[in-house]
Parts: structure tokens; C-alpha cells; sequence
């Protein structure tokens, strides 16, 4: 039996979430597994949907985090067959008393902390006390080793994805309504933050709008940036050209991506949140979308620089412009897209996992 330890998991949304059930599903087809999730409403339907065993964690959340360390280290003492503990963050393993196999996947910003630190020690007699640390990308096992983790105990995997299922023409047909027959189209799927750079994307599209009078900009996600992005939106009398939207389906999220011709999220260093691969470019790269990445964090990982997207710096202007114009020019986008799908197949939770179950086994 596989013991997997989770503070993000489904049916609440986000990228760990994703991961964390990619990761939990696909194990369950090889070996008996547990999971230990934290409490979310609504959780019933979805966990009698599973075919492996969750138990769910609630209470206020610093009391949780003893609760559930209890709760785990009982399961632990009392199940002889545990062959390995998974756990999505080294707090979710601070506590946890085993001499069981342990693997901590590690993302960045979690370990991101000024070495010497408090916080910084804490992780790092963690990582350095498990038999494995998963990292998301090379980026971010660099990371960890400039902040004192035990390099030989780093394998990288980059998370996976499942293939994606054909979009109804009805979706597709209300993606092309909402964008209206502007051309060229770019999107971005994020979480509207610092980190993700949109205000430099909306800067370099006043600069595109010269050259592509019915360009047009989708952004789905929401943020504590949404208000200050939509102003300066405004303030460069751009209201034409970006479109956003927040509570959409998944679908019509899938068919805005597979209507466009360029995912764009140039991200950036703030403060000490960096992005320690990028999902959102290979899921883009899945319809056959190549991706404006940026050179601060994971994205080389998910995008082939100059194969299946553009590399470019975050925080310089004229990059990101350049980038954008040159794989819009002569329908580059087209030959980078049919590159991004073919390298988005080496993401397939089928092949990601077997790199899971060489060190398991």
C-alpha cells in the first residue's frame, strides 16, 4: 500500500489540485492506495466516485495540521503494509513519525526562503530526512539545492496531464461567438497575480494594436490584480480588444484555448513566488496552442524554445512584444502549434507515472 498525504486535492480546484489526483489515480492502478486529504464541502460525491480510499481532514486549520498528523501517524502504526509515504509539501511530512520510504514532491515557492531562515531550516530538515524529492522542473531543483537540499536526493518529473476529449461544436461555436471574428487571438489562463505578468501583456498589446487593428486578448482567471489590470486596460483604451472572463466552464475554457492562436504568460520573479513549471502551457501546447513563456522559473521544461513557443524575458517589454510579432508573423504559430501537440504527448499521465514507479518499486 502507497500512503499519500495532501493538503490540495479535488473537488477544490487549482494546478496542485490537478496533480495531486493525476497522481493519486494513476498509482491506484498499479498498487493499493490511501489518501489523506483536508476537508472540502461537497467532498462526498466526488470521493464515491473514486476507486481508491480517501479520508478527509477538517477543523480549524492549525489545529488540522495536528489532527491529521495524528490521524496519520495512528494509520501508520496499525497498517503494517505501507510501503511508501507520498506527500504533496514537506509541511504535510513535518510531523509525520515513520521509518517508511518517503517521497516529498516539491513546486518552489514553497521552499523559496532565505537560507539561514527559520522557514528555510524547516524545510530543509524535512527534504534532507526523505528518500526522494520530487521536483516539478529543472528550475526548480536548482532551487532547492541553492537553499541547502541534499542534491542527490532531487529527481525530477514534471507533472502530468490526461489527453484531452474532442470539444463539442456547440462550446466551440459559443468560443467564436464570445471572440467575436477578431484575429489574431491570445489568451492567458491564470490566476490574475504579479507573478503572472499581465499588465506587460496588456503594455505590449497597445504596442500589437497598430499592426493588428482586431487582435483580441481573452483572460480567464481572477485575482487581487483583476482591479488594477482592468484599469490599465482602460487607460490604454484597449476595452475592444481584451475580453474577461472568471466563472466559466471548463469546456468553453478548452475551446477559448483551442480558438486561439497564442497562450501567452510571460511570468516573472515577485517577491519570492516564481512559477515552477507552467501545467497551463502543455495543456495549451494539448490543443495544439504554443506558448509565450518566461525565462524567470520552470517554463523551459514545458516549452522547447523556438519549437514549440518562445522563451522570453518577463520583465523586458520589447521581448515580449518581439516574441508575440514573430510567431504571429507568416502564421508561424501554425508550424510551433503542431510541434507543441506533438511534445504535449510526452506529458501523458501514462508516461509520467512510470518515472513514479521506478522509484516506488
Amino acid at each position: 500500500m502507497y500512503l499519500i498525504i495532501t493538503r490540495s486535492f479535488p473537488p477544490e480546484l487549482g494546478g496542485m489540485q490537478n496533480l495531486m489526483w493525476g497522481l493519486a489515480n494513476s498509482i491506484s492502478k498499479y498498487n493499493l492506495i490511501k489518501v489523506f486529504a483536508d476537508y472540502q464541502e461537497n467532498h462526498q460525491e466526488f470521493d464515491g466516485k473514486v476507486s481508491f480510499s480517501i479520508e478527509r481532514i477538517g477543523g480549524a486549520k492549525l489545529l488540522r495540521k495536528y489532527r491529521k498528523a495524528y490521524l496519520i501517524n495512528e494509520f501508520i502504526k496499525k497498517n503494517k503494509k505501507i510501503e511508501c509515504i507520498i506527500a504533496d509539501h514537506w509541511k504535510s511530512l513535518e510531523l509525520i513519525k515513520s521509518n517508511k520510504k518517503k517521497i516529498c514532491l516539491i513546486h518552489s515557492k514553497e521552499i523559496n526562503h532565505n537560507k539561514g531562515s527559520r522557514l528555510n531550516n524547516r524545510v530543509v530538515n524535512v527534504l534532507n530526512n526523505v528518500d526522494h524529492v520530487i521536483s516539478n522542473s529543472e528550475y526548480t531543483k536548482n532551487l532547492a539545492i541553492e537553499n541547502g537540499v541534499n542534491s542527490e536526493k532531487i529527481i525530477v518529473i514534471n507533472p502530468g496531464v490526461y489527453p484531452v476529449k474532442s470539444i463539442d461544436k456547440k462550446i466551440l461555436y459559443e468560443a467564436d461567438n464570445l471572440l467575436n471574428n477578431k484575429k489574431p487571438r491570445l489568451i492567458t489562463v491564470a490566476r490574475l497575480d504579479k507573478r503572472k505578468n499581465h499588465e506587460k501583456i496588456i503594455m505590449a498589446l497597445r504596442n500589437l494594436k497598430q499592426i493588428y487593428p482586431n487582435i483580441i486578448y481573452t483572460c480567464i482567471g481572477y485575482g487581487e490584480e483583476e482591479e488594477n489590470i482592468k484599469k490599465l486596460v482602460k487607460e490604454l483604451n484597449l476595452e475592444e480588444q481584451v475580453l474577461f472572463l472568471k466563472d466559466v466552464s471548463q469546456d468553453l475554457k478548452n475551446a477559448l484555448v483551442a480558438k486561439s492562436n497564442l497562450f501567452v504568460m510571460p511570468s516573472i520573479i515577485y517577491k519570492k513566488s516564481v512559477e515552477g513549471f507552467g501545467i497551463a502551457y502543455v495543456e495549451a501546447a494539448q490543443y495544439g496552442i504554443p506558448s509565450i513563456g518566461g525565462k524567470d522559473g520552470g517554463a523551459a521544461d514545458a516549452i522547447i524554445h523556438d519549437k514549440t513557443g518562445i522563451i522570453v524575458d518577463g520583465n523586458n517589454l520589447d521581448d515580449i512584444y518581439s516574441g508575440i510579432v514573430d510567431l504571429l508573423s507568416e502564421n508561424k504559430f501554425i508550424e510551433f502549434g503542431k510541434a507543441a501537440k506533438e511534445n504535449s504527448a510526452n506529458f501523458d499521465w501514462d508516461k509520467i507515472i512510470q518515472k513514479y514507479l521506478k522509484i516506488l518499486n
